[in-house]
């Protein structure tokens, strides 16, 4: 939009609305097109992801088909940042699965982390009680 455009916009809203709720008008729609602003971006940068996911897949196809030799630099590095990728999802499966054994081997041992009560000794304190 032109300068003149914006201001027939703005005259036309000030006649519609008045000087009263013109304000609240601007900041409502200021609202909604920062919003739609973030929204577009987030999309955007999550469709340059899922393209740029693509094309490493389509570049491990590549790699595979020429058996890993006498590959391009390009698909060197694809290959690269996909093994990085899954060495750091398999750092935090084992440390995942590390935590989950060492609980399980706690509790197989007797050992919980919550402090243990005998309840036997507290029903017959209970019983003395009322007797």
């Amino acid at each position: 939009m032109g300068m003149w455009e914006l201001l027939v916009v703005a005259i036309v809203g000030l006649i519609v609305l008045g000087p009263e709720r013109l304000p609240v008008a601007i900041r409502t729609v200021s609202t909604w097109i920062r919003k739609i602003k973030t929204m577009a971006n987030h999309i955007s940068a999550e469709v340059s992801e899922e393209l740029r996911v693509h094309e490493l897949h389509q570049n491990l196809k590549k790699a595979e088909q020429q058996n890993m030799s006498d590959i391009s630099p390009e698909l060197q590095e694809s290959v690269a940042q996909l093994q990085r990728a899954a060495q750091s999802v398999t750092r935090s499966y084992e440390n995942t699965d590390s935590t989950a054994t060492s609980v399980q081997s706690k509790e197989q041992a007797g050992i919980t982390s919550e402090p243990t009560t005998d309840t036997s000794n507290d029903l017959q304190s209970t019983k003395k009680n009322h007797d």
